[in-house]
């Protein structure tokens, strides 16, 4: 993320909340660069099993947009309404424009949480090449009011079932470590932990250090691997991820 739009989300989250809630986001946002900042990656083989429909509780009904044209100008404030609204309506306009899908899920009509979804590649530098079969999900979320519910996995695995129907390649989702409810939610779908790793961008360059992981280890020789480079210390490269 840049210098840029870090500022534009700081500046908007000081209009809505003030000085002092401000100052201690700043700083909870740094603790958590300096001395939590890896990322936990997860993989989930779409082809590897028969995939069950994921029946959703009757008050709740999951919706595909696949363009700003298809999103209510209600569901748009509602998006856009934790950070900086204009930043966030760009980032939105740029995902589309990418090709990614917004799923919504959706409460007797409110809308509850939502999650991206993008086929073949990815919009910000990645860990390693997807292959054109392969979908990123990103940026889940579920608003404040909802959590606790199981909204989260439940939007999760419904995603996972939709794209096993239409596609044989790999899911892949990543949460920061210190992201313990993420983590905890992701341990309730299918997908598996891949392994922890930090990335660096440069410029265009994108450099990635793979922690020592057994599970990297164990399941390289299974998971062909794409080119990820890597800077200091113990690397574990995994290639294209095509088994």
């Amino acid at each position: 993320m840049g210098v840029s739009t870090l500022f534009s989300r700081f500046t908007g989250y000081f209009d809505r909340h003030g000085f002092s809630a401000t100052v201690r986001r700043v700083g909870l946002a740094a603790k958590r660069a300096l001395f939590s900042g890896r990322m936990v990656l997860f993989y989930c083989d779409l082809h590897s099993q028969a995939w069950p429909i994921v029946g959703m509780p009757s008050s709740m009904d999951v919706e595909r947009k696949r363009n700003e044209g298809e999103l209510s100008q209600q569901h748009l404030q509602e998006i856009t309404s934790f950070w900086n609204p204009g930043l966030a309506r760009r980032n939105i306009t740029e995902r589309f424009r990418h090709g990614a899908v917004l799923w919504l899920i959706k409460s007797e009509g409110r809308l509850v949480g939502y999650g991206w979804t993008l086929q073949g590649h990815t919009v910000e530098p990645h860990y390693f090449r997807l292959a054109p079969d392969d979908t990123h999900l990103f940026d889940f979320h579920v608003f404040p009011q909802y959590r606790g519910r199981g909204v989260n996995p439940l939007l999760v695995r419904y995603v996972l079932g939709s794209l096993a129907a239409e596609s044989q390649g790999r899911a892949f989702i990543e949460a920061a470590e210190w992201n313990h409810a993420q983590l905890a939610s992701l341990r309730m779908t299918p997908f598996r932990r891949l392994g922890s790793a930090r990335k660096f961008t440069f410029s265009r360059h994108t450099a990635v250090y793979w922690d020592a992981d057994n599970k990297v280890k164990e399941q390289s020789h299974e998971l062909r691997s794409a080119s990820s480079s890597a800077i200091g210390g113990k690397a574990h490269n995994i290639s294209d991820l095509r088994s």
